[in-house]
């Protein structure tokens, strides 16, 4: 399972800890809206999820938060 971000520029991914969100489940995250969790990353564990963004300034600004996700 792949996406393409060039031709898809508009597409939220988030990474997840696929013990606790399945890959490929839509999900809602609060302050970032809908998303797909098609990612998973080596410090994503247990309840921990990280947001693509699309600049660098952007997660920056973004930064690290608790925020609530409902798997949809």
């Amino acid at each position: 399972m792949g996406h393409d971000l060039t031709a898809n520029p508009n597409i939220r991914i988030i990474a997840v800890d696929p013990k606790v969100i399945p890959l490929g489940s839509k999900v809602w995250v609060e302050g970032y809206g809908e998303a797909i969790a098609g990612d998973t990353g080596s410090a994503i564990k247990g309840n921990r999820i990280d947001v693509l963004m699309g600049s660098k300034s952007k997660a920056m600004n973004w930064g690290r938060k608790t925020v609530k996700v409902k798997i949809l």
